[in-house]
């Protein structure tokens, strides 16, 4: 059973200008992620979604100014981002980078011998890869291909979530992922998220705009992101109320 817990999370964002002051994004975020949850982080544009991802990661453009943020009871504020990784956090981007020059199969054997300690037989490797790529209808040929290089923005997304799978983490944190993609995209990454979920326990914090990607991964609470923090939470009802009269009772209430 693995946790992760934030509690009275405040974070600034560094401005391009290097004299000019931070912008205070979150507030005061509390939340707990366990072993086989999923939760859903729905908010409107701006609302600080994105920066509690990064902040959880280990981006270093996002500043802790106060709370505290643990995984299983150790301290993630004073890892470095690849120990992160290697504790079992995951962060899937809502926007992938490219990596020229470097092919998809040598980063994810580089990638997992990194947090698995060692690395993984050649033989059992190219087994492991080609059975989790073929789940998610991914093109063997693009192993060979540059990372992200030249893919459409749903190969992007399955990437990503081809990573989950062979990375195995405790707690993953999807940033956006049903963003770009189309129905069909979004079925085979929703299934990569479940099997996620289903085979290694994992514990899973869905950021998204819109209730679709909830049609085919369940979440177990769903929180109401605005202003930066948390203005309420509640099960998978929660979500339908907000596809139906969208987050306007939420915006006027931390506006008031």
């Amino acid at each position: 059973m693995a946790t992760l817990e934030i509690r009275d999370l405040h974070v600034n964002v560094k401005q391009t200008d290097t004299d000019a002051e931070p912008i205070v994004i979150l507030k005061g975020v509390d939340l707990t992620v366990e072993s086989g949850k999923t939760h859903a982080i729905m908010g409107p544009n701006g609302s600080g979604k994105s920066t509690l991802s990064y902040a959880i990661a280990g981006h270093p453009k996002y500043e802790v100014t106060q709370g505290s943020i643990t995984l299983d009871g150790e301290d993630v504020l004073e890892m470095t981002v690849d120990e992160r990784a290697r504790a079992g956090l995951f962060l899937a981007m809502q926007y992938p980078v490219e990596v020229p020059g470097v092919s998809m199969s040598n980063f994810l054997r580089t990638a997992a011998t990194a947090v698995r300690g060692e690395a993984p037989k050649l033989r059992h490797w190219v087994k492991e890869t080609k059975e989790a790529m073929t789940e998610l209808e991914i093109d063997p040929s693009f192993g060979e291909r540059s990372v992200n290089e030249g893919f459409s923005g749903g190969e992007k997304k399955r990437h990503e979530i081809l990573q989950l799978g062979l990375l195995k983490p405790k707690i993953a944190i999807l940033d956006e992922t049903d963003s770009g993609l189309d129905v069909d995209a979004l079925r085979v990454v929703s299934e990569g998220v479940n099997r996620f979920k289903a085979n290694e326990n994992g514990g899973v914090l869905l950021i998204t705009h819109y209730t679709r990607i909830l049609r085919y991964i369940q979440p177990d609470h769903v929180h109401v992101f605005v202003g930066g923090r948390i203005v309420e939470s509640g099960g998978p009802e929660l979500a339908d109320e907000l596809e139906e009269n969208g987050y306007i009772r939420f915006t006027q209430a931390a506006n008031a």
